[in-house]
């Protein structure tokens, strides 16, 4: 790979909430600017440690063994202060003075946002690894924690199913997925719910009730909620659907953060792996304000502007087949 910059130190944060694979990115990220002989440092609690100077150097050493672990040693944070141009002139004299070059940024569409914003005001090269669970970002096909969160779903509607059907229950699950029905979908369909529930498709309490009527199962069964839908959350749609049809025995199960956590799947590590390495060398190609990713098997990059204002379109192919199998 030819060489085309000189930078010499390399930050990274983790920014927004956690995901599984971000500490495999944050290896790989410090591990490559070592291979280039860069010296990387960590910055701590996203851009909150960046505007207090909150940073350590690391070395290969100091990230062997967390490949496996679920967070971010890094921590991570959501920040208002950034939000304003004096936090970011604090965050600048803190990376200068500590002679950081360049900046690796892990996170979602507020991540990016700021970085953007960032490198226009202070010229400070920035390239962004997508960690999300939501997969809800352009230019990548997978974020990281998006697989493992799946994964972590079906487990726990496997479990689930078993109770429900020896009490020939109705048991409403809400995932994560305010803004976005990516999770409720791969992981509905993997699982063989009787329905998913998704905000870019919205409908009505008799709709879903319709639906479950036309299943040969009449009073067991599965539903998949995504969280933030306008007809309510889970316990307010199974509220709803036990008030209108008595015969369901409706129960409420919300898995919340357990999705955030755990062991980083194959492909999570896998990729974070690949997009670590890809952030680095795309730093010493002289690129900067775009976010890494992998499609169709291949390392991408493509601009925040393009990746915040472009949210990955939702396959509704996954609805379709859903209802197919779930007769």
């Amino acid at each position: 790979m030819a060489i085309q910059s000189p930078i010499q130190k390399i930050g990274v944060f983790t920014s927004g909430g956690d995901a599984p694979g971000m500490n495999a990115a944050i290896r790989a990220v410090v591990r490559a600017a070592e291979y280039y002989k860069i010296t990387p440092f960590g910055i701590y609690r996203g851009y909150e440690g960046l505007m207090d100077g909150d940073f350590v150097e690391l070395n290969a050493r100091s990230v062997s063994n967390i490949i496996s672990r679920g967070g971010t040693i890094l921590k991570s944070a959501r920040s208002q202060r950034f939000r304003t141009a004096e936090g970011r002139k604090q965050a600048f004299d803190h990376v200068k003075k500590a002679g950081i070059d360049a900046l690796v940024a892990i996170g979602g569409d507020g991540t990016f946002t700021g970085a953007s914003v960032f490198l226009e005001e202070h010229n400070v090269p920035t390239i962004g690894i997508p960690g999300t669970i939501d997969n809800d970002l352009s230019g990548t096909d997978f974020t990281i924690g998006y697989d493992t969160a799946c994964n972590t779903v079906i487990h726990a509607i496997d479990a689930i199913r078993d109770t429900a059907s020896s009490h020939n229950r109705m048991f409403f699950i809400e995932v994560m997925g305010r803004d976005s029905g990516f999770i409720a979908m791969r992981s509905g369909l993997a699982a063989g719910v009787e329905f998913i529930l998704v905000p870019e498709r919205e409908m009505t309490i008799e709709g879903l009730v319709q639906k479950l009527e036309c299943s040969k199962k009449k009073s067991s069964g599965l539903v998949i909620v995504a969280e933030g839908l306008q007809m309510g959350g889970a316990v307010e749609i199974a509220t709803k659907v036990k008030e209108r049809f008595s015969h369901y025995d409706t129960k409420v199960t919300v898995l919340g953060h357990i999705q955030r956590g755990g062991s980083p799947s194959c492909l999570d590590r896998e990729i974070a792996s690949r997009m670590g390495v890809a952030a680095v060398e795309g730093l010493l190609q002289g690129k900067q304000n775009v976010m890494v990713g992998v499609v169709n098997g291949a390392i991408v990059y493509n601009t925040f502007e393009e990746v915040v204002n472009n949210p990955q379109p939702i396959n509704f192919d996954i609805l379709r087949i859903n209802e197919i199998l779930s007769v």
